[in-house]
């Protein structure tokens, strides 16, 4: 159980991060997930390096973090899977920079849209598609998300649930869920139960709740749950940033499950050979 400090604000801040160097890349016989920090994943398996949702530069609001690889220093990808429009999760600065040694992009429906009119090569897909990047097999699964519809600013169009997703990632060692951002679905309840759960707690109406996130965390009680969108951002009044992983070890089940990975640290996904 990681001991979790409070800066002088009261928010839990992620440990202090772990550089992610090139031979993380390395061709290898292991699956390995590293947290990139807020709700950015990097996924190393065998030959396959993919990044869902990674945010290495040009966030709006100050970090509380150092970021554990810059753009510049990632040397190849064969995939950036992105959930969603929101600038936490599609960070265009970060695409731009490693548009040289990154393969092709993929996203759900409009996010694709905007992402290929943007310059970026992008393979659009719906819920439920299922597609290949190398050794992985990668599924959208469903998520509820679409905040922009209660708000003036965002009303230049109607947002629908299928704009965002969440990705079930099968590899060579076992299976990897990521729900995304979403309220609690009544389907996310119903999955196979996953190796590890790439896991968001924030208690926020529009994220999945810190009882939402028990539910599902007990729901599956042999995933390892891996701490996401926690102790990154400094804006100790936006819910959507501040969960603690403190508050979990009482309330689910196996709790020696439950992952505080620093950025840049990496978790080994040890499957059966």
């Amino acid at each position: 159980m990681r001991n979790i400090v409070k800066n002088n604000k009261g928010q839990a801040v992620a440990p202090a991060s772990i550089p992610i160097t090139k031979e993380a890349f390395y061709s290898d016989q292991e699956t390995r997930i590293y947290w990139l920090g807020g709700a950015g994943i990097m996924i190393h398996s065998y030959q396959t390096n993919v990044m869902i949702d990674p945010v290495l530069e040009g966030f709006d609001i100050p970090l509380l973090y150092e970021v554990p690889i810059l753009s510049q220093d990632v040397p190849q990808l064969d995939g950036i899977l992105i959930t969603h429009i929101d600038n936490d999760h599609f960070s265009r600065p970060t695409c731009r920079h490693v548009q040289n040694v990154c393969q092709k992009y993929y996203a759900p429906n409009y996010v694709a849209d905007v992402m290929n009119e943007e310059g970026f090569q992008t393979e659009k897909h719906d819920i439920d598609d299922v597609f290949q990047v190398q050794d992985l097999s990668v599924q959208l699964t469903r998520a509820q998300h679409n905040w922009q519809n209660g708000s003036k600013k965002w009303q230049y169009r109607y947002w629908e649930e299928k704009d965002y997703c969440g990705y079930w990632l099968k590899t060579p060692d076992g299976t990897i869920w990521l729900p995304g951002d979403s309220r609690l679905l009544d389907e996310h309840l119903h999955m196979p139960e996953p190796d590890v759960i790439l896991f968001d707690f924030a208690d926020n109406d529009w994220h999945i709740t810190l009882d939402g996130a028990i539910q599902l965390a007990n729901t599956y009680p042999q995933a390892h749950l891996i701490c996401i969108h926690w102790g990154s951002v400094d804006a100790p009044d936006m819910t959507p940033f501040n969960g603690n992983p403190e508050d979990l070890y009482q309330r689910v089940i196996n709790p020696d499950r439950i992952h505080v990975l620093a950025p840049g640290e990496a978790f080994v996904l040890k499957g059966e050979h």
